[in-house]
């Protein structure tokens, strides 16, 4: 029997939450899911820019030779990837935020930047940063939200994100939304870094870093509401081992509901549970001070 909604289509939605915005349960999708309030964009009908974009072809999970690699991707709302600028190398020339823009790769916002000499980049947003700001690179560059300096002339204590592994690199630590590193201690050519999952981390004092907070805190708020929209973001149904036939999984079969009769495992026999899978004698385990809270994780605020 279909379940009837009142029509409430023609009511005003519901604020709940700063950032996060309810509908009227129509639908039982709706009433379950929430989406962004895409507050901190600035102009939600402007296209990308032309320049900074290219098409994203996916891959379903699969490589080269069209093997699966990993399960249960594929599909999903066609993409335009736009090129973000991690590196922030160009220094000393001033850049306007021309606005903040949305992103379907990744759960920050991104800023366009236009430079003094008419060129244009992509930036990760962080928080409070709205069109109009204007932006430096740099050694010489004061150490406010969005500028881009390297650690050795950022002061202790601060909150930095789009963070470098080695000088030159490119951010690679801090990209997601509303994640933040903090500059806790520097000593000679290295600094010391505490990492959003806890683990305090030394890092050459000339890898650059981001001021702030990335923005978009609240995108691990929000309730899809209904399979579709993980079906929009290319993730098919995730279907466990037990369900399967022998030859499809090491868990599979059996006469009528089973354990698995085994530990848990991957369809290549993997042990699933209780394994380390850091290489014991991986280069960049000496750089480790502290390593995070074993057990359940969670982000630390």
């Amino acid at each position: 029997m279909r379940t009837k909604y009142p029509s409430t289509h023609h009511l005003p939605l519901t604020e709940i939450s700063m950032g996060i915005r309810y509908y009227n349960p129509t639908t039982p999708g709706r009433r379950g899911g929430s989406v962004s309030d895409f507050a901190e964009i600035t102009d939600r009908k402007k296209k990308p820019e032309k320049s900074l974009v290219k098409p994203f072809k996916k891959k379903g999970g699969r490589n080269h030779q069209g093997v699966v690699c990993t399960r249960f991707r594929g599909g999903g709302h066609k993409r335009m990837y736009r090129i973000i600028d991690f590196k922030r190398q160009k220094d000393n020339v001033w850049a306007t935020v021309v606005g903040v823009e949305y992103d379907p790769n990744r759960s920050a916002r991104i800023a366009l930047l236009q430079y003094e000499d008419e060129t244009k980049a992509y930036i990760l947003a962080p928080e409070g940063l709205k069109g109009g700001d204007r932006l430096l690179s740099g050694p010489d560059a004061e150490p406010r939200v969005g500028n881009c300096l390297p650690l050795r002339k950022i002061p202790l204590g601060m909150s930095v994100h789009n963070l470098e592994m080695q000088p030159g690199r490119g951010g690679q630590v801090c990209r997601s939304a509303g994640t933040s590193a903090t500059l806790s201690a520097r000593e000679g050519a290295w600094a010391q870094i505490t990492l959003p999952s806890g683990e305090v981390r030394r890092i050459s004092a000339e890898c650059r870093a981001t001021i702030g907070v990335l923005g978009n805190a609240d995108h691990m708020s929000i309730s899809l509401g209904k399979a579709g929209r993980k079906r929009w973001m290319g993730r098919k149904p995730h279907n466990r081992g037990t369900s399967m036939n022998p030859v499809s999984h090491p868990m599979g079969g059996g006469e009528g509901r089973t354990a698995g009769g085994r530990h848990p495992c991957s369809p290549t026999g993997v042990l699933a549970k209780g394994g380390k899978t850091r290489k014991k004698r991986k280069p960049s385990n000496a750089a480790i001070i502290r390593r995070r809270r074993p057990g359940p994780h969670y982000a630390i605020s």
